[in-house]
């Protein structure tokens, strides 16, 4: 018999705004649960802070990007959405875990307006908020899930009202690792540089030998990072063209080693989902973070889940990106179950991890 869920079914319409900031990307959107217990997306505006080629994203100039932004895509949201700041049943914003500045922007905006519209205010975990857009919007039931993204990379499990982290990286995050090299090979941040590796990694034809570093359940991605980028010093390495027919042999360009390592780490993350899937008996993969976008990953995914009778989950780039729609329906459950965040305590956390989160919506 399953068991019933602490979630009543509500008596009215419930709406609730959800900003995220942890990153580069600033998000607002508005979400409705509905008296039959469905959700509908009212409105998901995001604006990206892109840096030029060959740079990464400053958590100062970050947190000026998002303060900018802030009140067009809030309101860009509201108007959306077709409701009211004072039609709002609360304000959901994002906790941690993320860099520190641009979470206390977003932290800031989010307290300023529960104050202007006296609203309930309700904090979240940013890699819950994942994991609870991913559910809603696939329909996955009790997934093994895989997060992976550019600050955490983790394969979680429900149990007892807590996601529980079986594994995960234990230095860099694979979306962190993919941006690096796009850095080294100085492709575009725009729209993502991870976008761009998968886009190179198409054309790659050579596979390169490179370390496999899975431990028990965990993953170390930093050795990987290191080896391809030693790679392109190598004499055998051509950026861009291979050479003209009848030349060497012996070569390699930018795309094989993009294809390279999005095979290698790939390989590495499917390895440690099927364990997790093993241990708790389920059949089915649920992929979220922004790296979940790849449909490679999600193709080697789909190879290991179908050997086992099983099935794979994910979303597509309105919602394995970051985005403020995430925020507003882990932050509707938490207040649904009677819980908010007073002014006094709204702060933010660089260090939040998925497994502190009380999971009282779920039974």
């Amino acid at each position: 018999m399953p068991t019933r869920s602490p979630l009543k079914r509500p008596d009215r319409p419930y709406l609730a705004l959800g900003l995220e900031g942890s990153a580069n990307k600033l998000g607002a959107g508005v979400i409705r649960h509905e008296i039959d217990g469905s959700s509908t997306v009212l409105s998901n505006v995001r604006h990206t802070y892109i840096t030029p080629p060959g740079e990464g994203f400053l958590p100062r100039d970050t947190a000026v990007h998002h303060r900018q932004w802030a009140l067009k895509v809030i309101e860009d949201a509201v108007t959306t959405s077709g409701v009211g700041m004072h039609d709002l049943d609360c304000i959901c914003y994002t906790k941690g875990p993320g860099m520190g500045a641009p979470l206390q922007s977003v932290a800031l905006v989010a307290r300023t307006l529960s104050l202007l519209f006296d609203k309930p205010l309700v904090g979240v975990n940013h890699c819950v908020g994942h994991i609870e857009m991913g559910r809603e919007i696939t329909g996955a039931r009790n997934p093994v899930v895989l997060y992976v993204s550019g600050g955490n990379t983790q394969v979680i499990a429900y149990s007892r009202q807590c996601y529980r982290i079986f594994g995960e990286t234990l230095d860099i995050a694979v979306g962190n690792c993919l941006d690096r090299f796009a850095r080294v090979i100085n492709l575009s941040n725009d729209p993502s540089p991870g976008y761009n590796i998968e886009q190179e990694a198409k054309k790659g034809k050579r596979l390169i030998p490179l370390p496999y570093a899975t431990k028990g359940m965990d993953v170390s991605l930093s050795g990987i990072l290191t080896a391809t980028e030693a790679l392109t010093h190598d004499k055998r390495y051509r950026p861009d063209d291979p050479p003209e027919s009848g030349a060497e042999e012996d070569y390699f360009t930018s795309a094989d080693l993009c294809f390279s390592l999005q095979e290698t780490i790939f390989a590495m993350l499917v390895e440690i989902t099927e364990r997790a899937m093993a241990h708790i008996g389920s059949k089915e993969v649920l992929i979220v973070g922004g790296v979940g976008c790849n449909m490679r990953l999600q193709e080697m995914m789909a190879i290991m889940a179908e050997e086992r009778g099983g099935t794979v989950f994910a979303t597509d780039e309105r919602f394995c990106i970051d985005n403020g729609i995430m925020i507003a329906q882990a932050g509707l459950l938490s207040y649904r179950m009677g819980f908010q965040t007073p002014i006094t305590k709204s702060t933010c956390t660089q260090r939040f991890r998925t497994d502190e989160v009380h999971v009282a919506w779920r039974a």
